[in-house]
């Protein structure tokens, strides 16, 4: 048996019919039931080809004419552009025409199809290459397109790269400028605003991508997640050495979630600079504490360090105990910072540094009583950097208030571990693996179709939403 697939125009000239596909058809095999990927390719291309040949011819006899005098155009001639769809590569013939002496004019010849074609990449495809590149490999997604698609020509995966940081360029360039501080108005304005919505948590944590240029070296990437009580969370990404305007990024995701001047915001951070200058005048309510996960991951190597010390040491011909002293000594400063009393957990750690200090000058020289002394050390210094920061963790915990930036390490895994591959060791630019960030976590937030609908408002519309539907 045969199936004729025909498309039927119908324009203010009539109706006019195109055969697109001729499909013969046996009864026998499992194999030839239904279409064929091959056959569907083919039928997609050649109904892209008619319906944009169509659109095309509709629109340029719709402005044949000067819209001031109604003269019409002369031609001068033609030329030959391609036009990039999720169906295939069109070639079109974009004619160019002479301006009409009616007005004056910069050039003297133009081509109508400027208008119409903005781009030579269709937003669908444009779309789709960067959602899936920022899900995964370039490579990978460019194979996907190739085999699902019929598209002729083979994708190369830097072209599927070049239209990502096309649209990651157009999405930095409409974000507000940077400012020091985000804080407008004055106490009284903000009493007068509405009830604000429950307190909105805040996440940042680091990872590290190895440099593409200086590849015995990494470059940090700063990832962080905001869960409010109500609605969806939303996580952000970028290179603090590539970014100049971090904290207006940060800012603008806080927006999006409703984020009121009087509503109070936690932030969650493991202590670094970086992170904490990222925070920092965003709103006036906000509250910055030390991540209790980086506070007991320190402790826990202590901990771990100290249980393969010495039972005693050896001073002046005196044995003294060590071991057990230590670690009762690393218990007890766990147990202050966990209700926030950082004065005693320093007193107990400057007590612990003079231990091992004596230990190391002893006679038993060991390396793991070196090693302790200069963990405490460095844990010393980071608790009293740290030390405004430092909350009483066991009544926030008693209260069901979150304490630890546990979510952020899922989330640094999730957008930057699985997509920069750092098991294969992949190798990136600060401003590539920028660009790729803004555009993965639009993906995951489910931002990057309403980006695509703002630039083209009739860019799947309802109409689509129906037909996906129905199907």
């Amino acid at each position: 048996m045969k199936f004729k697939i025909q498309l039927t125009t119908q324009d203010e000239t009539g109706e006019a019919t195109h055969e697109l596909v001729c499909l013969e058809r046996t009864t026998e095999g499992l194999e030839v039931i239904g279409i064929s990927l091959a056959e569907a390719k083919t039928l997609l291309a050649n109904l892209q080809k008619q319906v944009v040949e169509q659109q095309i011819a509709t629109f340029l006899s719709n402005r044949q004419q000067c819209p001031h005098c109604t003269q019409a155009f002369r031609h001068k001639g033609q030329h030959p552009v391609v036009f990039r769809t999720l169906f295939g590569n069109l070639k079109i013939l974009s004619p160019r025409w002479f301006q009409c002496n009616c007005q004056p004019h910069k050039t003297r010849t133009f081509s109508p199809l400027v208008d119409l074609f903005t781009d030579h990449c269709s937003p669908e495809r444009l779309y789709l290459e960067t959602k899936w590149s920022s899900l995964v490999s370039f490579d990978l997604a460019a194979q996907l397109f190739e085999d699902v698609l019929p598209i002729e020509t083979h994708i190369q995966a830097t072209s599927v790269r070049n239209h990502l940081q096309r649209v990651a360029k157009r999405v930095e360039a409409e974000l507000g400028g940077e400012q020091f501080s985000f804080i407008d108005g004055c106490p009284n304005e903000w009493a007068s605003l509405p009830r604000p919505p429950m307190p909105i948590t805040v996440g940042i944590d680091g990872g590290y991508v190895r440099h593409w240029n200086n590849k015995k070296t990494n470059f940090e990437v700063i990832v962080g997640k905001s869960i409010p009580e109500e609605g969806a969370s939303k996580c952000f990404g970028l290179v603090q050495s590539y970014d100049d305007k971090p904290k207006r990024r940060l800012f603008e995701v806080l927006k999006s979630q409703g984020m009121q001047l009087n509503q109070q915001i936690v932030f969650l951070s493991d202590g670094g600079d970086t992170v904490r200058k990222l925070q920092l005048y965003l709103n006036p309510e906000a509250e910055h504490l030390l991540d209790w996960f980086h506070v007991t991951m320190r402790l826990t190597v202590l901990n771990q360090t100290a249980k393969g010390l010495p039972i005693t040491f050896e001073d002046d011909d005196k044995k003294h105990e060590l071991r057990e002293p230590i670690l009762k000594a690393i218990e007890s400063i766990k147990w202050y910072l966990w209700h926030g009393n950082t004065y005693e957990a320093l007193q107990h750690l400057e007590s612990l540094e003079m231990d091992l200090d004596a230990a190391v000058d002893g006679k038993n020289k060991d390396s793991v009583t070196r090693k302790l002394l200069r963990s405490a050390e460095e844990f010393h210094t980071y608790i009293a950097n740290n030390q405004a920061f430092i909350t009483n963790y066991g009544e926030r915990y008693r209260q069901g208030e979150r304490i630890s930036t546990g979510f952020v390490e899922s989330t640094v895994n999730y957008v930057v571990a699985k997509r920069f591959t750092k098991r294969q060791q992949m190798q990136w630019s600060p401003k590539g693996a920028h660009l790729l960030l803004q555009m993965r976590t639009r993906v995951l937030n489910d931002e990057l179709e309403q980006t695509f609908r703002e630039w083209y408002p009739d860019f799947r519309t309802e109409s689509d939403e129906k037909l996906k539907k129905a199907a």
